[in-house]
């Protein structure tokens, strides 16, 4: 749980405690928000539920905003965030595979185990396709391991790379935010689902 384990704050097995804590209530939070459906999933490629979206908008903004008042106010220092390494050609080839794979499973890797977690035979279906994924991946790494780690970018901000204060970034991300959820309301209403 951030730096608590690290800093001797708390004991590791505290630590574990409270991530299994933490992530049973976030598979609770996401299944009663419909993430075990995948065509609650699936609504936001064809825009008729746009749940997923508003959602993960609003985590990414109120993560975001929760590290910059704690920055502000001493409680971290955003130097020491670890930022994952930005690898483009990987990031573009991987999200071209998750995204197809979004659309035609109608899950994410997480979403699929919260279906599971309730049964749902095509999430299980799912997460057998992502284990296969995996394995081939890990079997045939040395035949793509060039493109895996092609175009390394280290590991940047978006903030930095655009030139601009986290503050300002984080006001402009705001403002798309809002706008997203205004387009994602107008397609839920231009493109409702038909019921059966």
């Amino acid at each position: 749980m951030g730096p608590l384990a690290i800093n001797e704050i708390i004991s590791e097995n505290t630590n574990l405690f409270l991530a299994f804590i933490i992530g049973i209530g976030f598979g609770f939070v996401l299944e009663q928000s419909g993430f075990s459906s995948s065509r609650k999933l699936a609504g936001v490629f064809y825009g008729y539920d746009t749940v997923v979206l508003k959602v993960f908008f609003t985590a990414a903004i109120t993560a975001m905003l929760g590290l910059l008042f704690f920055s502000l106010f001493g409680w971290i220092d955003l130097n020491l965030v670890y930022v994952n390494p930005t690898y483009l050609t990987s990031a573009i080839v991987g999200g071209i595979i998750m995204g197809a794979g979004f659309i035609m499973g109608g899950y994410c890797p997480g979403t699929s185990f919260c279906g599971a977690s309730i049964g749902k035979i095509d999430a299980l279906v799912f997460i057998g396709g992502l284990f296969i994924g995996v394995f081939i991946f890990g079997i045939g790494y040395d035949l793509w391991d060039g493109m895996y780690l092609a175009n390394f970018l280290g590991a940047p901000k978006v903030s930095e790379s655009l030139g601009l204060t986290d503050g300002i970034f984080a006001f402009l991300l705001i403002i798309i935010a809002l706008a997203m959820f205004w387009v994602a309301e107008w397609a839920e209403k231009k493109f409702p689902r038909e019921e059966y």
